[in-house]
């Protein structure tokens, strides 16, 4: 790359990391919709990052003919009479279902972020550095395991978060504002679920400080869009400020236990020096015959995060129970097999083909492979009507196994070190960027996998369609010339095993 590449890749960098909206493709049109159901004993689910719900304490709130809730009752009202149009359309675009929502703007934040630092003008490469987030290069690089590593420890805390409300509403059992002065106008569907602690706010506050931590330079957009969400809340009608107040408080110290989890789950030594990447690919070498080389020129000293494959995971007892098995030996008839099918997908790439092959790219400046499915999860969340404590335990459960299966392919990855079509077949040319990773297994089959189990228990009616998707992602890549056949089909089958202990786990939570 030339300094004038170079030089235009930092200014397009620059760009697109200059400022956030939320009115983004990424952001589902929908209104406030009656819930499937309000679950009373949601309180009673197991959480994942604590016993129970109530283990954050949440003091009984003052009662409906208390003079302090009568004076935040009419305080509400003064600020609804007053809201200005643009208040009123935020209301409406936060809608009654605000896990949907900041889970758009994480996506939004991966897109965002989802840059590869370029070399240097010497042709050296600098890392981004959580401890100077500024950079250059900013931090995060937020690529597919650092994104589903993200949603994870946001979908968690928003999940515990609202075990714990669900288990004081019921308990306590204050009604919303609207409900105790019909002076109040409701900008919500109208139901029976009590106001104190506000759901809302449990939200807001968990993933505002999940993404701050993630996303260290997004700290003011991060408050700004919680500042209008509160706001939001109390001129829907559905909230007063103790109910927020109490919201807050569960958010706050659900965000601290995902934190500190974050924390010590091994993610900051996920990528290695070039030392420790040597031994990774020598030692693979030695139990193998073979090691991936990384073909950029500028060559990167170090592949993507080597040691993803050691972060903590979430509900898979090891990460040997999920690694696949020994890959075919180059040289051996299934390797010559497969490097003729790879070289006939080559010499024919059909308009369909090179489609599935753009579809599924989720390369830089998207929201990745586990976006994508988060896209997918958001639709049908919204289209099966959940409330937010049920679309939190969807997106919690999907994330886990996405985050499980990231770290099961990055184990498989180094620890096999297979090389890519690229670097085995002479002259072979590819549709699609090579990823600066070994190949075995696909990354995108992985994910794509463990992300159709998980909805496809959640939502079976759309098993088969959510199955297909993952097929036709596994195969994206194959088509794509960056992967093998059998970096697909091992990879779909391990991301399948993985999913099954989320699924497992999430069957024995108390809900259903």
């Amino acid at each position: 790359m030339n300094k004038i590449t170079y030089t235009i890749l930092m200014i397009v960098s620059l760009f697109l990391v200059a400022g956030c909206s939320m009115d983004l493709p990424t952001q589902l049109e929908f209104e406030s919709y009656e819930y499937a159901s309000l679950d009373e004993n949601g309180g009673d689910l197991q959480p994942i990052l604590m016993s129970k719900g109530l283990d954050i304490f949440v003091e009984e709130p003052n009662g409906v003919n208390s003079p302090e809730f009568l004076e935040e009752v009419e305080q509400v009202k003064r600020q609804i009479s007053s809201a200005s149009e643009d208040q009123k359309r935020n209301v409406l675009q936060w809608t009654n279902n605000p896990v949907v929502r900041w889970n758009e703007i994480a996506l939004e934040l991966i897109a965002k972020y989802n840059l590869i630092p370029g070399p240097n003008p010497d042709g050296s490469y600098t890392l981004p550095n959580p401890a100077s987030p500024d950079g250059p290069p900013p931090f995060p690089f937020a690529h597919p395991p650092y994104a589903s590593r993200a949603l994870a420890y946001l979908s968690v805390a928003q999940y515990d978060g609202l075990i714990s409300a669900w288990y004081y509403k019921f308990q306590y059992n204050r009604p919303a504002p609207y409900q105790i002065d019909e002076e109040i106008p409701h900008a919500y569907v109208e139901q029976p679920i009590p106001a104190y602690p506000s759901s809302g706010a449990v939200v807001a506050r968990a993933s505002r400080e999940v993404l701050t931590a993630m996303f260290p330079l997004e700290a003011a957009y991060l408050a700004a869009q919680e500042e209008k969400h509160l706001e939001a809340l109390l001129l829907s009608g559905e909230n007063v400020p103790s109910d927020v107040e109490a919201g807050l408080k569960i958010g706050n110290e659900i965000a601290s236990k995902a934190l500190e989890r974050a924390s010590s789950d091994g993610m900051k030594y996920a990528q290695t020096s070039k030392a420790v990447s040597d031994s990774i690919a020598n030692a693979a070498f030695e139990r193998f015959g073979w090691k991936w080389v990384n073909l950029e020129s500028p060559q990167r000293p170090v592949g993507l995060t080597p040691l993803f494959g050691k972060v903590k995971m979430w509900n898979v007892p090891s990460v040997e129970s999920t690694r696949p098995p020994v890959p075919p030996v180059p040289g051996t008839p299934a390797y010559e097999e497969d490097v003729r099918i790879l070289l006939d997908y080559a010499a024919n790439v059909t308009p369909e083909r090179r489609r599935i092959a753009n579809f599924w790219q989720d390369g830089l400046g998207t929201y990745t492979p586990p976006g994508h499915w988060n896209d997918f999860a958001i639709r049908d969340i919204v289209k099966n009507k959940l409330n937010p404590l049920r679309a939190a335990r969807v997106m919690a459960f999907l994330n886990m196994a996405m985050m499980d299966a990231g770290i099961s392919c990055w184990d498989a990855k180094y620890y096999y070190h297979y090389p890519r079509p690229i670097q085995l077949i002479e002259g072979f040319e590819t549709i699609a960027g090579t990823p600066n990773f070994p190949a075995y297994t696909s990354g995108h089959s992985v994910f794509s996998a463990s992300g159709a189990e998980v909805l496809a228990h959640f939502f079976p009616e759309k098993a088969s369609q959510f199955r297909a998707w993952a097929e036709e992602a596994a195969i994206s890549r194959v088509y794509g010339g960056i992967h093998w056949t059998f970096d697909a089909t091992v990879g779909t089958t391990q991301g399948i095993n993985v999913a099954q202990y989320s699924i497992d786990r999430a069957k024995t939570d108390g809900i259903d």
